[in-house]
């Protein structure tokens, strides 16, 4: 499960809002919420991706077993 609270504050520590993100993933707003929600899973390729643009050293962020 995606840690929800770190993901929204690594989106806004690197300068971008979620409607970017979803953009650069090709998703809907609708569609990225329901992912960092918890609703639906990142596909591999989104989480390659937003590690890119949120220079995350590695993806724990996207498989915690606690949610926030």
């Amino acid at each position: 499960m995606t840690d929800t609270l770190k993901l929204e504050f690594e989106i806004r520590k690197n300068g971008y809002t979620k409607t970017q993100i979803a953009e650069l993933l090709g998703l809907s707003f609708n569609g990225l919420m329901l992912k960092i929600n918890n609703v639906n899973e990142f596909k591999a390729s989104e989480i390659q991706k937003l590690c890119e643009l949120l220079h995350l050293k590695d993806n724990s962020i996207f498989f915690t077993d606690s949610v926030n």
